[in-house]
């Protein structure tokens, strides 16, 4: 069976597209064929849009490549058979909306807690954050790339470790 992977933020135009990308790239470059991820936003401001230009670009301009259609996650997702066996909340607002919304705890992590450089960090702790780069400068989407390769090579590096967990 596929393990399933849903990453989320806000509008899903910027962070959680983005991380769909990164954590794609690195599953398959490390042969985890049997882990699929996904994006959608907790908002349904940008469904059907594609992920904001200034994401593709920085995106394109590391080698990533993206085809997106924004989505929002709803309790349809969690249903049983269809419920994804990672979630990964972008901030703390997008993790408080999942819990919220029914995704269980056992599935719900910070995409940062990945990152081996913050996994002394406790939950709740505010450098766990993906910051949205939506209203700021152009090399705030840069920032959130770094962000979000560190915390996807964790994530790849626990899912080889520790083996992809039965769905």
């Amino acid at each position: 069976m596929t393990y399933r992977v849903t990453a989320v933020c806000m509008g899903n135009i910027c962070r959680s597209p983005m991380a769909e990308a990164v954590i794609r790239a690195h599953l398959h470059d490390a042969d985890l064929d049997d882990v699929t991820v996904d994006s959608a936003g907790t908002g349904a401001w940008h469904v059907g849009n594609d992920a904001d230009p200034r994401a593709l670009q920085a995106l394109r301009a590391r080698g990533y490549d993206l085809d997106h259609a924004a989505r929002q996650i709803d309790a349809t997702w969690l249903e049983p058979g269809r419920a994804p066996d990672l979630v990964l909340a972008m901030d703390w607002s997008n993790h408080e909306d999942l819990r919220r919304l029914g995704v269980e705890e056992g599935r719900l992590r910070m995409l940062r807690s990945f990152d081996p450089s913050l996994a002394h960090l406790a939950h709740g702790h505010e450098d766990l954050v993906v910051p949205d780069p939506y209203y700021g400068a152009a090399n705030g989407f840069d920032e959130v790339l770094d962000m979000i390769e560190g915390a996807s090579r964790g994530l790849v590096d626990d899912l080889r470790r520790n083996g992809v967990p039965p769905a």
